[in-house]
Parts: structure tokens; C-alpha cells; sequence
């Protein structure tokens, strides 16, 4: 499981947004958000610093572990 702090994911849409562009790198991970606690985790055959930059690239800034 990988795990990112997502600190500027803030409504529906940035969680929308995310799980897309991770969905983009591989479309079998398993994607969790929690808004409140801007917490994301990524179950994924890709590895951390793939999804990192997927994220990344959909405009938020994902920090590693939580």
C-alpha cells in the first residue's frame, strides 16, 4: 500500500481528479481518499514515486507516508 498526504485536496473534484490520474497509470489500483484527513492510498503494481508524480502532474502535491 502506498501512501500519500495530500494537503491541497480539498472538495469532491480533487478526489475525483486524483483517483482519475491514478487510474491513468494503472488501471487496476485501488484507490482510498479521505478528504477530511487528506489522506490518499494507493494499492498499485506501479510503484511510489510513479503514483507520486501521477498525482503530481494532476496538479496536487502529494507528500509521501502519513
Amino acid at each position: 500500500m502506498i501512501k500519500f498526504q495530500v494537503a491541497d485536496m480539498t472538495c469532491g473534484h480533487c478526489v475525483a481528479t486524483v483517483t482519475k490520474a491514478v487510474k491513468a497509470l494503472d488501471a487496476e489500483a485501488s484507490v482510498k481518499i479521505d478528504l477530511t484527513a487528506h489522506q490518499v492510498e494507493v494499492d498499485s503494481v506501479r510503484n511510489a514515486a510513479d503514483v507520486q508524480a501521477a498525482i503530481a502532474s494532476a496538479g496536487y502535491t502529494p507528500l509521501p507516508g502519513l
